[in-house]
């Protein structure tokens, strides 16, 4: 059991391990594919007050290490958000987490004014820009406070982590989600024309890590670590550098079937170690839930052997 942050509702998850913003859709889409009850959180794409159209033209570009998605955050807008997938929130196995994109603070008031009261919802995910300063993370955050009393997670993006993460501290955050993928810009071999957008990638690991890191030093909230994370031992070494969960992303699309090996083996749900894990990877009684270990307990120790009787004496 891992609790996130205080308030009056304090955020707790039972895993370490969420599906970050922009990965799993708006809840439900995902269910076929991953079992959720395994995760931590998810957390859902970015909404926003008024609906929004998919970015024309190319969206995906393949790279030699990764992907860039340039998305123009489609969604319904927050009013038809909440009526087409309120009922699977409150439904759903694990807390959702809803992801408003920081437009601004009139709008964000009302996205809050439209989840409020919403059975299902465990926190607001507040999505910064990547040129967000100090004063727009506070006004930002403001506005989403007066108006909720969930938790709420705030976004920063990677390069200047440790400052907005501090932001986000000062302004009153439960925790600090490092970070919102990196932006560049790639050529598409389709139509050769330039087309930025958000890079995503195992490459991305080592400088999301240095972020997480800094920011771990730079705050007293919780930091949750993201980027570049596909296998088990990626997802450790954000925890070994202090963060205290970890958001997937690209792994969720590339093999979604690793996102519950990762969420077995950060909620210690493997009985064994594996050849080669580090030590710090496995110990005795991972695993076992409490109804395990009370039945263990409760069971008669094993007799003594017996002596065959016709042995000489």
């Amino acid at each position: 059991m891992i609790e996130l942050t205080g308030g009056k509702q304090p955020l707790t998850l039972d895993n370490p391990v969420m599906c970050s913003a922009g990965t799993v859709g708006f809840g439900p889409e995902y269910g076929k594919l991953i079992d959720l009850s395994r995760l931590g959180g998810i957390v859902t794409n970015p909404i926003t007050f008024r609906p929004r159209k998919a970015a024309g033209g190319t969206r995906v570009i393949p790279l030699d290490s990764g992907v860039l998605v340039h998305s123009g955050l489609p969604n319904p807008g927050i009013m038809r958000a909440v009526r087409d997938y309120a009922p699977a929130w409150k439904l759903s196995p694990c807390p959702i987490i809803i992801h408003l994109a920081a437009t601004a603070p009139d709008e964000l008031a009302r996205c809050v004014g439209a989840l409020e009261g919403r059975e299902g919802i465990a926190a607001i995910e507040l999505g910064m820009s990547d040129d967000a300063t100090h004063r727009d993370i506070k006004l930002m955050f403001n506005a989403v406070q007066q108006h909720t009393e969930l938790p709420i997670l705030v976004r920063v993006c990677l390069y200047n982590a440790a400052q907005l993460a501090q932001a986000a501290q000062d302004a009153g955050a439960g925790a600090v989600v490092v970070a919102a993928p990196p932006r560049g810009t790639a050529r598409d071999p389709l139509t050769g024309a330039m087309v930025g957008g958000r890079l995503y990638g195992p490459w991305l690991k080592p400088l999301a890590i240095r972020a997480v890191g800094q920011a771990v030093h730079s705050v007293q909230i919780p930091v949750i670590g993201c980027g570049g994370i596909h296998n088990p031992d990626d997802a450790r070494e954000f925890l070994s550098v202090g963060a205290k969960a970890i958001q997937l992303d690209s792994i969720v699309w590339v093999r979604p079937e690793m996102v519950e090996i990762i969420a077995r083996n950060l909620g210690g749900l493997e009985r064994t170690r594996a050849s080669g894990a580090l030590a710090d990877e496995w110990k005795p009684g991972m695993g076992e839930t409490a109804a395990m270990r009370a039945q263990i307990l409760a069971s008669p120790p094993p007799k003594p052997p017996v002596a065959p009787s016709n042995l000489p004496k």
